[in-house]
């Protein structure tokens, strides 16, 4: 497995929409391979999700997952993903990225979400997640659609360096 280089924010692959990805290839060595090089790059750079544009792929696809006792998502692997939104809650909370490092912000996003996608073989998979697992889910699916989190923010307010995050922000939510 390899490390791939990361695409940073001003990349113009970040803000491309992924074609969708031809079921056909999603069997073949080159797509096999990239799937296991995402994950292995994903875990290098401590992150919980990486999509296919970040690392310089055209391809409709993202790879995440975590151990997290507050809440973890199991390794997925999602392609060509369309996710709607289940019912009208909507909640803001603090996200970061890759491609945008050492930067977080507090992104609106629905609560609970319906996915639809194939799985690493091919093989069609449906899902419901809540919470943090949707929230991975859809901050991913816009890296396919050329959307970063920043474009999702509501107010610019809480765009802090993680160092910043960590000093200020952080033990303010935790003392909620």
């Amino acid at each position: 497995m390899s490390i791939l280089k990361v695409a940073r924010m001003g990349n113009p692959v970040l803000r491309r929409r992924m074609p969708p990805l031809d079921p056909a290839e999603i069997a073949t060595p080159a797509v096999q391979r990239l799937i296991d090089d995402m994950f292995e790059t994903m875990r290098e750079y401590a992150g919980i999700g990486l999509a296919a544009p970040q690392v310089h792929e055209d391809r409709r696809l993202f790879v995440a997952g975590v151990d997290d006792p507050d809440g973890g998502l199991p390794p997925i692997v999602m392609i060509n993903p369309e996710v709607e939104p289940i019912g009208v809650q909507i909640e803001e909370d603090w996200e970061g990225c890759l491609s945008i490092p050492d930067i977080r912000g507090r992104v609106p996003r629905p609560t609970d979400i319906r996915v639809r996608a194939l799985d690493r073989h091919g093989a069609p998979q449906r899902m419901t997640a809540q919470g943090f697992a949707a929230r991975v889910i859809q901050h991913e699916t816009d890296h396919l659609d050329g959307v970063l989190f920043f474009d999702r923010m509501a107010s610019f307010d809480s765009l802090t360096f993680l160092q910043e995050y960590e000093r200020f922000w952080d033990e303010a939510d935790r003392s909620r």
